[in-house]
């Protein structure tokens, strides 16, 4: 019987050392059906090898499971940014002035550290405008009208 809980204790603890070295929370929760099954063996001492290893598969699926069920869709929700890398989606409807005066079209804004090509009816240099859309790394804009800046 100790001989079992040593086998179950080195399996949990190469489980998760491997979790550790490459991490992906795949090998975490068969450590964790390994700790499970190694509680169960110091709970239940006599059980075959045969069962041990039946009780350890079936752990594992279920631990997997509830980690595709629960814990991992739950990190997506939690941790999702649908803008994280469209940097133009991230600046439609700032509000910002005119660094060069749109003409022909075409003119320039500077949103925090970096200049934007702007495409948009021909305004002024210093003129508000707002992002409306974008396409590519150009920004699309229109002037701001009245108390609807901000």
């Amino acid at each position: 019987m100790r001989g079992d809980v040593f086998w179950w204790a080195a399996i949990a603890l190469l489980l998760f050392a491997g979790e550790v070295l490459a991490p992906g929370a795949f090998m975490l929760w068969l450590g964790f059906a390994a700790t499970a099954v190694l509680l169960i063996v110091l709970v239940v001492p006599g059980l075959s090898v045969l069962v041990q290893a039946c009780l350890f598969a079936a752990l594992a699926f279920v631990s997997i499971f509830v980690w595709r069920r629960w814990f991992r869709g739950r990190r997506a929700l939690a941790g999702g940014d649908p803008i994280l890398n469209r940097r133009t989606a991230a600046l439609i409807g700032r509000v910002v002035p005119l660094d060069r005066a749109i003409v022909d079209g075409h003119g320039r804004v500077q949103i925090a550290d970096a200049f934007w090509d702007v495409s948009g009816p021909d305004l002024p240099a210093g003129t508000p405008v707002r992002v409306v859309s974008a396409d590519g790394m150009t920004l699309r804009v229109d002037a701001v009208r009245g108390d609807a800046a901000g």
